[in-house]
C-alpha cells in the first residue's frame, strides 16, 4: 500500500495524525470459485490487520453495478459485520449471492461490468476494491448467436481478480470531531466507478492497484 493521504486540520498535529492512520489495514482478497457460473455465488477471502483499537465492528459490503447507464441497476448483494477487533491479524470469508438477474437490463447482461468490495466503519468508508467482471456463454455458438431469452445455466462469470483497484479514504475512527472536507470523500458510489474502478474523491484518497499478500499469522472467523 501507499502511505495514507491525510486531511489538514485545525485542531493540532495530534488529531492530524489521528486523521492519517488508518486503523484497519486491509492486506489481501482472494476471490475463490473463480471462474464460475452466474448464477453462483461469490466468494471472498480477505484478509486484514486491525493497528490500533477501535470501539465498533467494521462492515463488508459486495455491491455490483448492473448497468453502466443507471445507478438504479446497482444491487447490494450482502453484507456482513465484523466484531469485536482487536489489535492483530485477521481473516475472514464472505459469500455473497449471485445478483438477480431480472434486476438487471437484458442488454447488460452479458460483457463486462463492475463488482465492488467495500468496508465501512459506523458508516463510513474508509476502502472500496474494484473488479472487472466478464460475463459471457460457454459455448461458442451461444456467443455468437446468444438466444433473445438469456440462459443464466450457460453463462460463465469472471472476475478479473489479478487487475483490482483499491481505493482508501481518510476518516474519522472513533474521533467524532468533524472537519472540512470530511464529508466530500464520500460522494462516490459503485456506479461512479464503472469506467475507472475509482471515486472522484479529487486528492483526499489513495488508489493502488496490488495489494500485499495476505498476513501469515491470522485469526479465523
Amino acid at each position: 500500500w501507499p502511505p495514507a493521504t491525510g486531511l489538514a486540520s485545525t485542531e493540532g498535529e495530534g488529531h492530524a495524525r489521528a486523521w492519517r492512520m488508518a486503523c484497519v489495514n486491509v492486506t489481501g482478497v482472494e476471490v475463490l470459485d473463480n471462474p464460475s457460473r452466474f448464477e453462483s455465488p461469490l466468494k471472498f477471502s480477505i484478509a486484514f490487520e486491525c493497528l490500533s483499537a477501535i470501539a465498533d465492528d467494521i462492515e463488508w459490503k459486495c455491491t455490483y453495478v448492473g448497468s453502466a447507464e443507471s445507478e438504479a441497476h446497482d444491487q447490494e448483494l450482502d453484507s456482513v459485520l465484523v466484531g469485536p477487533i482487536s489489535v492483530g491479524s485477521y481473516k475472514i470469508e464472505f459469500t455473497a449471492p449471485a445478483p438477480d438477474a431480472a434486476k438487471i437490463p437484458p442488454e447488460d447482461l452479458l460483457g463486462v461490468t463492475v463488482l465492488i468490495l467495500s468496508c465501512h466503519y459506523q458508516d463510513r468508508e474508509f476502502v472500496r476494491i474494484g473488479y472487472y467482471v466478464s460475463n459471457e456463454y460457454d459455448d461458442q455458438e451461444l456467443r455468437d448467436n446468444p438466444p433473445e431469452q438469456p440462459d443464466l445455466s450457460r453463462i460463465v462469470r469472471n472476475i478479473l481478480a489479478d487487475k483490482p483497484r483499491v481505493t482508501r479514504y481518510p476518516i474519522e475512527w472513533d474521533e467524532r470531531v468533524p472537519a472540512e472536507g470530511a464529508h466530500e470523500q464520500l460522494v462516490g458510489t459503485p456506479h461512479s466507478q464503472y469506467a475507472e474502478l475509482v471515486a472522484k474523491t479529487g486528492g483526499d484518497a489513495d488508489t493502488d492497484t496490488a495489494m500485499h499478500e495476505p498476513a501469515h499469522s491470522q485469526l479465523h472467523y
